[in-house]
C-alpha cells in the first residue's frame, strides 16, 4: 500500500470515538510530541512485561502478559492520536517528524527484544527487532528518494502489534493445556519472518517505482 502522504491509512482514524478523543486531546495542554513519547514508554513497559512474563508462573505470568498486550495496544493508540492531534487538531510542530518516527523504533525494539528474552531466545528477539526497524527504514528511504510512502505488509506495524497482542493473550492462558511459551515463540518467529518479507517487498516496490520514474 503506497500513498503520496506520510500518514498511514487507518480506518480507525475515521471512527467517531477516535475523532472525539482526538478533539478532546487537542483542547488540552497535551502536545502530539508528548503523545508520541508516551508510545515509547508504552513499548518499553510492554517489552518489560513480555520479558518478566515469559519467565514467570501462575497469576503473575497472567497479569504480566495481559499487561504486555495492553502496552502494545496503548502504543498503537498513541500512534493514532499523535497524528490526529497534530493534523486535525492543528498542533503540528517543527520537530514533529522526528517524534513521529523515533519513538516507534524504540517501541519496536523494546517489544521484540522483550519477547525474545522472555522466551530465552534473545537472538530471535533481536532479529525481529532489526527487521521491524528495517521496514520503516526502507519506507523512509523511499520517501527520501521521492517515492510514495509504502505501508504495505505482510508485517507492517499494525500487523506486528496484532500478532504480539494475540500471542500475549493466548500465552496468558497456556496453563489450560500445559503449554509454556510456544505461542510467544511462534508469534515472534512470524514477526521476524514477516518483517523480513515486508522489508524485501517494500525495497522491491521502491526500486520498481524509481525505474519507472526514470523511464
Amino acid at each position: 500500500m503506497m500513498t503520496m502522504g506520510d500518514r498511514r491509512p487507518l480506518a480507525s482514524r475515521d471512527t467517531r470515538w477516535a475523532q472525539a478523543t482526538a478533539r478532546r486531546l487537542a483542547t488540552l495542554s497535551v502536545t502530539p510530541n508528548q503523545i508520541s513519547q508516551t508510545s515509547m514508554l508504552a513499548g518499553a513497559l510492554a517489552g518489560a512485561a513480555f520479558w518478566l512474563g515469559g519467565e514467570s508462573q501462575g497469576t503473575m505470568r497472567l497479569l504480566l502478559l495481559l499487561g504486555a498486550a495492553l502496552g502494545c495496544q496503548l502504543r498503537l493508540l498513541c500512534n493514532l492520536f499523535d497524528g490526529m492531534v497534530a493534523v486535525e487538531g492543528g498542533k503540528a510542530s517543527a520537530e514533529g517528524p522526528f517524534w513521529n518516527e523515533f519513538p516507534d523504533r524504540i517501541a519496536d525494539i523494546a517489544i521484540m527484544v522483550g519477547i525474545g528474552y522472555g522466551i530465552a531466545m534473545p537472538a530471535l528477539g533481536w532479529a525481529a527487532a532489526c527487521f521491524s526497524v528495517l521496514t520503516a527504514y526502507v519506507r523512509e528511504l523511499g520517501r527520501a528518494n521521492g517515492a510514495p510512502s509504502d505501508f504495505s505488509g505482510p508485517m507492517a506495524k499494525p500487523h506486528r502489534m496484532a500478532v504480539a497482542t494475540g500471542a500475549a493473550l493466548l500465552s496468558s492462558v497456556e496453563f489450560l493445556w500445559n503449554g509454556r511459551n510456544e505461542i510467544l515463540i511462534l508469534g515472534l518467529a512470524l514477526i521476524a519472518i514477516g518483517a523480513a518479507a515486508t522489508t524485501l517487498r517494500r525495497g522491491w516496490q521502491q526500486v520498481r517505482w524509481l525505474k519507472a520514474k526514470r523511464s
